[in-house]
């Protein structure tokens, strides 16, 4: 409830914690520097999650703060992450850029920033940002009826999302998709034989990821109908749902747009970082 009442810069966060009050699937951890009157709020894995030190799929944290100040002070005096490991740092502030690479260079870390557009769908923002003027008299999203059943991911699948994912294509990727698919929401286009030709994911901080079309079937408005039933499905159980998108992938942006998905102004942020 506090971090809904600042949701414009803690989406990742509220989304993450969201999903763990729904029973923990990724068996996550939620650390704060005080209680009940918290500045900085850390997600991660549990420790024994975190064996492997080259995976920062699982090696991933979320981070949100009131006090900019106060977070460099609380993540460098204690062990809350782990910088000995390759790892992932994903927050819908870009003002922590400073603190991560003033952590960085403490530690000893190399860091690689990627900012991305971040998407929320039309019910969450109405629920959440009834202020905002793009929340008011929304049109309803769209759907057209496609050759093709609609249906949710097995994980025998893993590998074909795995293939055509960007961030994706190798053994650690994999392993994460595979846990995405077994613990949360999955949806997908089955083709003539059976196998899926289009497909969306749900990962651990509730947002919809690893979407993508086999080539031979793109330009045929699937993946807009997909993104259209995946949304409907997730904001009619309550799910807090938004997406993120490069910013050079007019596609998506286009299709987000026709869907009357709203652009934060904050947008979506992640520090891949690596032990020097």
């Amino acid at each position: 409830k506090l971090l809904a009442l600042c949701f414009l810069r803690n989406l990742q966060v509220y989304g993450t914690i969201f999903h763990m009050n729904q029973g923990n699937p990724f068996r996550l951890k939620a650390l704060v520097d005080q209680w009940p009157d918290f500045n900085t709020v850390v997600i991660c894995p549990q420790e024994q999650e975190m064996t492997d030190d080259f995976d920062h799929y699982t090696n991933n944290y979320q981070i949100y703060s009131k006090d900019l100040t106060n977070c460099q002070e609380s993540l460098s005096t204690s062990d809350v992450i782990n910088w000995k490991q390759h790892l992932q740092i994903q927050s819908s502030q870009p003002s922590l850029d400073k603190v991560i690479q003033n952590l960085a260079t403490t530690k000893f870390v190399k860091v690689k920033q990627t900012q991305c557009i971040l998407y929320v769908m039309p019910e969450t923002a109405r629920k959440l940002l009834p202020s905002l003027p793009e929340t008011k008299n929304l049109p309803p999203g769209y759907s057209t009826p496609r050759m093709f059943k609609l249906s949710s991911l097995d994980v025998t699948h893993a590998a074909l999302v795995n293939k055509l994912w960007h961030f994706g294509g190798n053994e650690k990727s994999q392993r994460f998709i595979e846990r995405c698919i077994q613990n949360f929401l999955s949806f997908c286009l089955l083709g003539p034989n059976g196998t899926p030709v289009a497909w969306s994911l749900m990962d651990q901080t509730g947002e919809m990821r690893m979407g993508a079309t086999l080539p031979e079937y793109r330009g045929q408005g699937l993946i807009s109908y997909l993104m259209f039933a995946h949304t409907q499905t997730v904001e009619n159980l309550g799910f807090p749902s938004y997406n993120h998108t490069d910013k050079a992938n007019k596609i998506v942006q286009k299709i987000c747009h026709n869907q009357h998905f709203i652009s934060f102004p904050c947008g979506w942020n992640q520090w891949n970082c690596v032990p020097l």
